[in-house]
């Protein structure tokens, strides 16, 4: 027997360091330009390794889960994750730098889909609600760094900063190691034939391909966002990071709310609401000349974007319960493909036309999901299993 609380708590622990992760590289983008001396296309070339790291562990993790379970994968990485982030606190050199930051991406792959694919595992009331729930906790973590960091960066450096939150991600390696844990679903041996089949499921590919544009747009706008104010603002470093933190925050408060809205509206009119949302939201973003009016289109977009994923990720784990670990790999390695990607072609537009200019990659992003949700609901009525789409 396992206790169904104690797991979903490591699940949002977990959760919320992988927050941590993604958001540290973004926040810390203008300090590392400074202090190393280099352009936006060299600091796009960091995100495309942080999420390579990332996207690495997001193909490991599921083939180990459903084969040997959670608990030690979750607990070393996490412990990688502690080590990457003291090394990008103290690094003397880009190459120290890109492998810490590589080092953290993998470690915070792992435990991202490790605690999605558990959560899936144990909630009793609705994979997709659950998941709902522990994105709110992503959402915690992604909140507090940028936010920590505007306001103490008048006192403390951003190493000393960086340092001690690499220690407090000690906290999570002991709740993970309390609870025991379910046994592994595939313990006497992995099914490789049907996990193969899974790479010609075209609606697990076209939800693949829809977290491949949302992917792209959360990491690109999380990671730029502070870079963007700062120079097409000209507001101050701890002024930018401030603003940043307002994102996130939007993409929790969406994350909270999820839950009771689809009990009242169908998961695709929520995801249609939420792209018009971003949709609008880029643009206020993209055309701002006042910092306030910025900063009330980042809120919005990351209100925008809070469906997409916890959504999606409900819908794979309703089709594919047996292999959900390797489901989820699939999905996520394709999403944070576009992670790696979408992040490192806006800085190297950045470089040439100006972040004003690259930020139109999210309204071009936002009308091909649109575009690929209704494709999702239209192949979802030709399969097994149409109906969860639409309640």
């Amino acid at each position: 027997m396992v206790n169904r609380r104690a797991l979903f708590a490591v699940s949002c622990v977990s959760l919320f360091t992988f927050g941590i992760v993604l958001t540290t590289l973004g926040a810390l983008l203008p300090s590392i330009i400074e202090r190393f001396g280099i352009d936006k296309a060299a600091a796009g070339s960091l995100f495309l390794l942080n999420t390579f790291g990332i996207v690495i562990g997001s193909v490991v993790f599921g083939p180990i889960v459903d084969r040997n379970g959670y608990k030690e994968m979750l607990i070393g990485a996490t412990a990688l994750i502690i080590v990457g982030l003291e090394a990008i606190a103290f690094a003397p050199s880009m190459t120290w730098l890109r492998g810490a930051v590589l080092l953290t991406g993998f470690g915070g792959g792992i435990i991202n889909g490790g605690a999605n694919a558990l959560v899936a595992d144990i909630s009793v009331d609705g994979r997709t609600a659950g998941l709902s729930k522990l994105h709110v906790f992503f959402g915690a973590g992604a909140v507090g760094v940028p936010f920590a960091l505007g306001i103490l960066l008048g006192k403390f450096s951003y190493s000393a900063l960086i340092s001690v939150v690499g220690a407090l991600c000690a906290i999570p390696l002991v709740i993970t190691a309390a609870p025991r844990f379910p046994t592994p679903k595939q313990a006497q041996g992995f099914p490789l034939a049907t996990a193969r089949s899974l790479l010609r499921d075209p609606v697990l590919l076209t939800f693949g391909v829809m977290l491949f544009l949302e992917s792209g747009m959360e990491i690109t706008v999380g990671g730029w966002t502070a870079t963007f104010f700062r120079e097409e603002l000209l507001i101050t470093d701890r002024r930018a990071l401030v603003y940043l933190s307002l994102f996130w925050f939007g993409l929790m408060v969406g994350r909270m709310g999820l839950s009771s809205a689809l009990r009242r509206v169908s998961a695709v009119r929520l995801l249609t609401a939420c792209i018009g949302v971003a949709f609008v939201a880029a643009w206020i973003v993209i055309t701002a000349r006042d910092p306030s009016f910025g900063a009330l289109g980042v809120f919005l977009l990351g209100l925008g974007f809070s469906a997409t994923y916890p959504v999606i990720l409900g819908f794979v784990a309703d089709r594919h319960v047996s292999l959900s670990g390797t489901a989820f790999s699939v999905a996520m390695v394709m999403g944070l493909t576009g992670g790696m990607l979408l992040p490192y072609f806006t800085g190297v537009l950045g470089a040439s036309y100006g972040l004003r200019g690259s930020f139109l990659i999210v309204p071009t992003a936002l009308i091909l999901l649109a575009v690929l949700l209704g494709v999702a609901s239209s192949r979802f009525q030709r399969h097994e299993g149409a109906g969860s789409l639409t309640r």
